[in-house]
């Protein structure tokens, strides 16, 4: 009776979890390059140990590519030594004991390896770097502190980068609330409504004619405010920033600022939850900035667990 060879038998890999394992560290590596650095880090580690686990495997064989070869038999039914009689096979050469199989596995998974990083990491780079390239505002000077005059709001406009020109305006609504523990006390409230971004405006009208220039700053004041609004859905807030009535899920942002030689500085926007008080004595509820329509306190903030790099 004739017995297979072993090179009859194809090497094929015993079932196993690590492809599983390397995926989903695949998965969380580029999640994490999104979101946060320790995130990729996490899912870079699973991806080396769980791929490590799976070419080990690849690498040392499955039970059917060593199970020992039966020798054949001859015609009496007795076995024959594969060594032994006139047909005898020679010796193997060690040289020759490494599968031809798993050199082919090998660089089959190497090759594609290769391929896949060559057309993967320029995508990968071009979709994610731009994240982390530091696109944050800086602060921007917005005018001698005597051009915001105590209890009234300035609509004032600027560009965060004037070589992109008017496409970085940004909009903001500024009052001086006079002195606090010494120090000047200052309101800025974005426009951005926190429903879906959309331009707020003052509920009041404003006094062109005693605009102002700074610089690439305009200042216009406002003769009286009730508030702000939006024109898009109607979100309704107080001169806090405070939500009122409409769609908006919190408060308006707002920006830190700073004081140097006399001047106003704008700085980054915040997330707020709410306001209570008024002026200089206001209880800001402050938050990380959060894009609009999301929540960020209660339990809905809860559904926002990370926030991108903005």
């Amino acid at each position: 009776m004739a017995h297979p060879s072993h090179d009859e038998h194809p090497h094929v890999p015993g079932p196993s979890l690590w492809p599983v394992g390397f995926a989903v560290g695949v998965v969380v590596l580029l999640i994490g390059l999104i979101v946060s650095w320790v995130i990729a880090g996490l899912g870079a580690i699973l991806a080396l140990v769980f791929g490590f686990l799976w070419v080990r495997d690849l690498t040392t064989g499955t039970e059917l590519a060593h199970a020992e070869e039966v020798p054949p038999e001859s015609p009496t039914g007795a076995n024959v030594p594969a060594d032994v009689g006139p047909a005898a096979l020679p010796p193997a050469d060690p040289a020759d004991r490494y599968p031809r199989s798993k050199f082919l596995e090998i660089s089959t998974l190497g090759l594609g390896a290769v391929i896949g990083g060559l057309v993967t990491v320029p995508v990968l780079g071009f979709m994610v770097a731009p994240a982390f390239l530091k696109q944050g505002e800086k602060d921007h000077d917005i005018g001698p502190i005597g051009s915001y005059p105590e209890g009234k709001f300035i609509v004032t406009t600027y560009m965060t980068n004037i070589d992109e020109g008017e496409v970085s305006r940004r909009t903001a609504f500024i009052r001086n609330n006079g002195q606090l523990i010494g120090q000047p006390s200052f309101t800025i409230i974005s426009n951005h409504c926190a429903h879906l971004g959309c331009p707020v405006q003052p509920n009041g009208p404003l006094d062109a004619a005693q605009g102002k220039k700074y610089h690439d700053v305009t200042l216009i004041p406002t003769i009286s405010i009730a508030g702000f609004g939006c024109p898009c859905h109607g979100g309704q807030y107080d001169t806090e920033g405070n939500r009122t009535s409409g769609p908006p899920v919190r408060a308006l942002d707002r920006y830190s600022f700073s004081i140097r030689n006399g001047n106003l500085f704008i700085g980054k926007p915040f997330a707020v939850a709410k306001v209570k008080g008024t002026g200089a004595q206001a209880k800001i509820y402050k938050q990380t900035f959060a894009f609009p329509g999301e929540h960020v306190d209660g339990p809905e903030s809860w559904l926002y667990p990370i926030q991108p790099p903005h």
